[in-house]
């Protein structure tokens, strides 16, 4: 089922929409993502030979879904800073302070969406704006659509995973410390992961 229509890359022809079905229709509306049955998270390489991962406890965001307009489908995200969660208490405050994300001045990171694309089937690239320490860069995050479902309570939700690599010095985390084996402590890039799950709201 296609959630988004298809941009066509000739400038000089209109964009290429997928036919509307019923089903599709239906899925119009905003969606509020449940933080409770989400995750976003980051992997990054530590020391040149292992991967540390973490996550963002605290997050919420807002899905427009539009089933008779694909292409005017929307998605926002606001991330607390603060609710970093590497598994280890002081690599964390670290990552909270100046020397990385600096979470008492910047508290948030965003995303807002400005165009979606169909890759094929049920996989989607989003295009955005991601803002860290008031630093604004494009980001494309690779999609795929995992679903709808009706849960025991009666909530409609929607359901997306997927990915997207930056390079974290573009937005100012440029802290690093040198090996003595050569390389650096950790990595320029960094792997963000989503998993959400958006909860439709009543009509």
């Amino acid at each position: 089922m296609g959630i988004f229509g298809r941009k066509n890359t000739d400038a000089t022809t209109a964009v290429a929409t997928l036919p509307v079905d019923p089903a599709l229709a239906a899925l119009t509306g905003t969606y509020a993502i449940d933080p409770a049955h989400s995750s976003i998270g980051f992997t990054v390489r530590h020391a040149m030979v292992t991967n540390v991962r973490g996550s963002f406890a605290e997050h919420e965001g807002t899905l427009n879904l539009d089933g008779t307009n694909p292409g005017a489908s929307s998605a926002s995200i606001d991330v607390k800073i603060a609710s970093i969660d590497t598994g280890i208490g002081d690599r964390d405050g670290h990552l909270r302070s100046g020397d990385f994300f600096d979470a008492e001045q910047f508290p948030l990171m965003t995303f807002r969406s400005t165009e979606a694309a169909q890759l094929g089937g049920d996989r989607y690239r989003v295009t955005g704006e991601l803002t860290i320490k008031d630093v604004t860069k494009p980001l494309s995050i690779d999609l795929e659509f995992n679903g709808t479902a009706t849960d025991p309570y009666g909530n409609e939700r929607v359901g997306f995973e997927g990915s997207a690599e930056i390079l974290r010095s573009d937005w100012g985390l440029t802290w690093n410390a040198a090996l003595e084996t050569g390389g650096v402590m950790v990595s320029d890039k960094v792997k963000l992961n989503f998993d959400i799950s958006a909860i439709k709201a009543a009509a």
